[in-house]
């Protein structure tokens, strides 16, 4: 069996960095770093990120205001140490970033901030505009590639390996040659990314399928806070277009939302208008959807500086004209679209998890430092702070240390019911849970849900092939999103109850779930 120090899985940005920064440590007295990819090395969430990454390095900005504006947009269940290691280790991050070649929009020859929803003040760093997480991912890829690491690419991992109830390494499926390979290693980090692909409409690439989340319950990691995913109020909506995400930073340039009939409407819904959060505005789109009988709402740009629309957002406005849509002179047909996984491995703030040698990081992985509704633009920050403080933890902590402690009242879904459906495809998947576990929910249609992924959980076949594997690790992500909607029974942030429409005291905690609790 191979051996490394460290086995990195995932290829996004969280990954590459957590690599790049191990590979650095190791340097110094020897050992290896292997990355274990199911794509290709920039086939990732990451790369696609419009929005920018926040940090409070502006004049009149602080941590403690990102702070209070992280922990006020989380609805209650923000971890507050967590948004505080966020907050203040901000602007290392972004200097670490500079270091290693990011190039980050400039303006007179200081770093452009901008502002998004529920931003008090201009704090987003950009780079290429809109092709931020793309700017970030090419560099830290790069980088890897000249670097002393190890990567396999088209290689999904299928099963954590464990000895004595700690992490001995994983095992690993090459899509090429159908073989699998066990890799034994001291410290696996899982930084696989979110699980858009669980939703008929998403923002997100084929490859985000919440294999990390699925790989680390299986082994008996604690998954937490997985009934809250954050659902982009605007992406765009043309027949026979895939969504695309419109960047929140276009609401935040001064597009302001209408109506079919030319009705601008957010101010109806919250003082804040176009810059409320997230879930607000996406409900408040899909109300009004609903009211119009139409299938969209409109981003009207029309009114701004045309140059400063197109210099602003070029993929955006590349990808519309491409679509025959120019967004200087038409409004843009928009709806929301799942984005966001909020939840995922429970984890300390150093990146571990109830299981020794078991480290989770980025989308993956759940500090609660974005609550019930991630702060716009956090997401990207998060990468990089909770990769520098995994491999951190890994030189600096004994080696008996084990990271979140156990919850009492975790919740086993290893139980499943008889087999007595066909198992489903994908698409069947995406469609019971936009239409039952979506932006609005309810007790019904969440039981229905969960009885249906409950059997169509006993029904897979073992997984032999990397479409099989994504499956079984969506309809298990599926099972964890639906039950924990399921229990909560209120509205909070982006999980909102339509049988259950106020937030509840007694609900502000967290929901656990680990196998064979």
């Amino acid at each position: 069996m191979e051996r490394y120090d460290y086995i990195i899985v995932g290829s996004g940005i969280a990954g590459l960095y957590a690599a790049l920064l191990a590979r650095e440590q190791l340097a110094r007295r020897g050992g290896s770093v292997l990355v274990l990819t199911k794509g290709s090395i920039d086939d990732c969430n990451t790369r696609w990120a419009q929005g920018g990454i926040a940090a409070p390095i502006g004049a009149e900005d602080s941590a403690q205001r990102h702070l209070d504006d992280t922990i006020a947009a989380g609805a209650g269940l923000v971890d507050p140490i967590a948004a505080r290691v966020l907050a203040e280790e901000a602007a290392d991050r972004i200097d670490d970033l500079v270091r290693l070649g990011v190039p980050f929009d400039t303006l007179h020859g200081e770093i452009a901030l901008a502002r998004e929803g529920a931003h008090s003040l201009p704090r987003i760093l950009h780079a290429g505009g809109d092709s931020t997480g793309a700017h970030m991912e090419l560099t830290l890829s790069s980088l890897a590639q000249q670097s002393n690491i190890t990567v396999l690419e088209f290689t999904l991992a299928t099963e954590t390996l464990l000895e004595g109830g700690r992490v001995a390494g994983v095992r690993a499926l090459n899509e090429r040659s159908g073989r699998s390979t066990d890799y034994a290693c001291r410290h696996l980090v899982l930084a696989t990314g979110g699980a858009g692909q669980l939703y008929r409409v998403t923002t997100n690439p084929d490859v985000a399928t919440g294999n990390g989340i699925a790989l680390a319950y299986r082994a008996g990691a604690e998954i937490m806070d997985m009934e809250f995913f954050q659902f982009h109020p605007t992406a765009l909506k043309l027949t026979g277009v895939q969504p695309f995400l419109i960047s929140e930073a276009v609401r935040g340039e001064g597009g302001l939302l209408i109506d079919v009939n030319g009705v601008r409407f957010m101010p109806e819904y919250d003082d804040r208008a176009e810059l409320a959060p997230r879930d607000i505005v996406a409900r408040a789109i899909l109300d009004r959807m609903q009211k119009t009988g139409a299938d969209h709402v409109l981003l009207d740009v029309t009114g701004l500086d045309q140059a400063r629309v197109i210099t602003r957002f070029p993929q955006i406005y590349r990808f519309c004209l491409d679509q025959g849509l120019d967004i200087t002179r038409r409004p843009i047909p928009v709806s929301p679209a799942a984005h966001y996984t909020m939840g995922g491995i429970r984890t300390n703030v150093w990146g571990e998890t109830n299981i020794p040698g078991l480290y989770a990081c980025g989308e993956c992985a759940c500090t609660a430092v974005h609550g019930a509704n991630r702060l716009a633009s956090n997401s990207l920050l998060e990468t990089v702070i909770f990769a520098k403080r995994v491999v951190q933890r890994t030189i600096e902590a004994p080696p008996d240390s084990v990271g979140a402690e156990p919850t009492a009242d975790a919740i086993d879904l290893s139980e499943a019911a008889p087999a007595e459906t066909p198992s489903p495809s994908r698409q069947a998947v995406q469609s019971l849970m936009w239409d039952h576990v979506g932006i609005v929910r309810d007790g019904d249609s969440l039981s229905r849900a969960k009885a249906t992924l409950s059997a169509w959980h006993a029904a897979l076949p073992k997984p032999t092939d990397r479409p099989a594997h994504e499956l079984t690790d969506l309809v298990a992500c599926g099972r964890l999103v639906t039950e924990a909607a399921l229990i909560r029974e209120e509205s909070r942030g982006a999980h909102f109850r339509s049988d259950f429409p106020q937030p509840h005291e007694e609900w502000r905690r967290h929901i656990v779930f680990r196998k064979g609790a």
